[in-house]
């Protein structure tokens, strides 16, 4: 890997080279979305009235990796969590700190933040992340559960 690694917000001239990487995380995880969903996501990216943000690791002007990430309050401290929803850095490129640096960006933002924790989760088959999320932060050693809802008709 060449080039000098930068983290910044994304802009709205990012969303040509955001787009495959979130597609990228979205097969990862064999995941389909609508694109209005998508859509509405990446503007939400832009409302800065939004608690929802996104990075993106750049190297020489191309996009190398992103993460989106969640402020939010707790029941459990006066102070806001931060929730690392998504981090993805495309498979040819891993293992240069791009991860790592994704990762530091969102603890920096959640510090200027005033949150009292960062937070994320994976899938148990992602044996790769586990590697360097251990040496990150410890399991939490809650198990997650999910019920889907829909709408009342």
């Amino acid at each position: 890997m060449a080039g000098i690694l930068k983290v910044r917000p994304v802009t709205d001239a990012d969303r040509a080279e955001w787009g495959p990487l979130w597609q990228g995380y979205l097969t990862f995880y064999e995941a389909h979305l609508p694109p209005g969903v998508t859509d509405l996501t990446w503007r939400r990216f832009l409302d800065p009235a939004e608690p929802l943000h996104a990075l993106v690791a750049e190297i020489d002007g191309h996009l190398a990796g992103l993460a989106h990430y969640l402020l939010h309050r707790s029941t459990w401290a006066p102070d806001c969590y931060c929730y690392l929803e998504d981090l993805f850095v495309p498979h040819a490129l891993r293992g240069h700190g791009i991860g790592r640096a994704l990762i530091e960006a969102v603890e920096h933002a959640a510090l200027e933040a005033h949150a009292s924790r960062l937070y994320w989760s994976t899938h148990q088959t992602n044996t790769q992340a586990q590697m360097l999320y251990d040496k990150l932060a410890e399991r939490s050693g809650f198990i997650q559960y999910r019920k889907r809802l829909d709408p009342p008709v």
